[in-house]
């Protein structure tokens, strides 16, 4: 049954309503698969003037519109790539035909979709990293829209008065994508399960993560801000439980990790008050070593430790035995209960001051820093690539030559005699004949193939075909 339904309920209903909400808008999603496609490009129109006392009016077909881009755009209020995971496929709108009377087709609408910040955007195949959007309100186009083929009006010369043909719309991108969510957090809370991670940030922010005495009790990121007073805040996240062999991928190792690699200042939160039978030096030895096998870099951040849980009335001996070791590792480590509040203030206290330093430390975010992207666009246009893929098929490889093709009209006589000329002034048919192309071989282009012509043999046959015509005509008394 799906939830809209239970909105048609009597009211004893209510709290079933309330409940499935609850688990809808409460679900984390970081890591999504996608399907993207680019709208096409109208079409050209292929039309004449046709008015009284005009008996000869030339070409007017208008141009298609260009069709729409598909875009990710960063929403402050989307905190999750939920909205992905129930649907997969997503299209912008296709450009318009062109008309007669010179009249150009409407480009299609830009599809806008909206993510949250820290959301990396990777071509699923190849894993090539198309955009980073790790800033607010930054943009990437992911797929552009075809351009809108020209009209005939484009194509009349002194010598082709009245051309037949007009240019057709050209395709829009297509990509399937994965995308993965990194959260953007001043402080990352790192400790094993029941550390106490979840009680410190619900204590120091409006984070309300769940709280048990339980293994695991936090299975999704929680992000909290902390507002330390008029003028400074920074935000926490509650890192799910490490465990050992977290860099390896065991339990959800992989998946929360990398939520670390985007905080400025680490906190490692290990329980001192020994109720949960753990060595605490052994954790913090143990979360280190998983951090730099995961990603060295990540072991070389600002690090704070904090000794929790001292309302269970921990072993002095045992505090001063775990921090003399601290100490003479040059570590900075401070005592609190996250239960009593015990230390909170002073602990917020140093970490606003920790996070202050490592953003001044930063370089200045430039426009470029707001969302990288890469793709085949920062490629010259007219460079193309001629290969021999098997001893009868030549391989034509460029984007402005795949897209001549793709926007030609092949059904039309004339639209394939201007392709073909297209292409001998762009040198591929001289590149051909000199990598050794013979005549009635392979060419493809893209998803095209073509049989390569040699202009002797062509215009030799044309001779034989015109003498045999010519002969039976002869016989047929036809022709003298």
């Amino acid at each position: 049954m799906s939830l809209p339904l239970f909105y048609r309920q009597p009211k004893t209903h209510t709290a079933a309503v309330l409940w499935c909400e609850g688990i809808v808008t409460n679900m984390f999603v970081d890591e999504v698969e996608i399907e993207v496609q680019a709208g096409n490009g109208g079409n050209g129109a292929k039309t004449f003037r046709r008015e009284k006392f005009v008996p000869l009016g030339g070409p007017n077909g208008g141009d298609g519109g260009h069709g729409g881009s598909v875009i990710f755009e960063v929403d402050a209020n989307v905190t999750t790539l939920l909205a992905f995971r129930y649907r997969h496929k997503y299209k912008a709108e296709r450009g318009v035909d062109g008309a007669g009377k010179d009249m150009f087709g409407k480009n299609g609408s830009d599809l806008v979709l909206k993510v949250p910040m820290g959301t990396m955007v990777y071509d699923a195949g190849s894993n090539q990293l198309l955009a980073d959007l790790n800033a607010p309100n930054s943009r990437a186009v992911i797929a552009r829209g075809g351009i809108g083929g020209r009209g005939n009006a484009h194509f009349a010369n002194s010598i082709q008065q009245a051309p037949q043909f007009a240019e057709q719309g050209e395709p829009g991108e297509h990509s399937v994508l994965r995308l993965e969510l990194k959260l953007l957090a001043d402080v990352g809370l790192l400790g094993f399960p029941n550390a106490g991670k979840s009680t410190l940030i619900s204590a120091v922010s409006a984070a309300r993560p769940k709280v048990g005495a339980y293994p695991f009790t936090t299975l999704v990121p929680h992000l909290g801000v902390v507002r330390v007073d008029d003028e400074r805040s920074f935000v926490m996240a509650d890192i799910p439980g490490i465990i050992e062999g977290a860099s390896e991928g065991a339990g959800l190792g992989h998946r929360f990790l990398k939520h670390i690699s985007r905080s400025r200042v680490l906190v490692h939160v290990l329980d001192a008050g020994g109720m949960s039978g753990r060595n605490a030096l052994e954790d913090y030895h143990t979360l280190n070593r998983e951090l730099a096998l995961f990603d060295p870099s990540l072991a070389e951040l600002p690090q704070l430790v904090v000794l929790n849980k001292l309302d269970l009335s921990p072993s002095e001996g045992d505090l001063q035995v775990i921090e003399q070791e601290l100490a003479a590792a040059g570590v900075e480590y401070m005592r609190i209960s996250a239960a009593t509040r015990t230390g909170l203030d002073a602990l917020v206290y140093r970490l606003a001051d920790m996070v202050t330093a490592a953003r001044a430390s930063e370089a200045p975010p430039t426009e470029t820093d707001q969302h990288v992207v890469i793709s085949a666009d920062t490629h010259d246009d007219e460079r193309w690539t001629a290969t021999l893929e098997d001893d009868n098929t030549f391989v034509i490889t460029g984007k402005k030559v795949e897209r001549t093709v793709l926007m030609t009209d092949l059904d039309n006589e004339q639209a394939v005699k201007r392709l073909q000329k297209t292409l001998s002034k762009m040198g591929i048919n001289r590149k051909l004949k000199t990598m050794g192309a013979k005549h009635g071989n392979t060419v493809k282009i893209g998803e095209i193939e073509f049989n390569y012509e040699d202009e002797v043999e062509a215009d030799r046959e044309y001779d034989e075909r015109a003498s045999a015509t010519a002969r039976r005509k002869r016989r047929r008394g036809e022709i003298e």
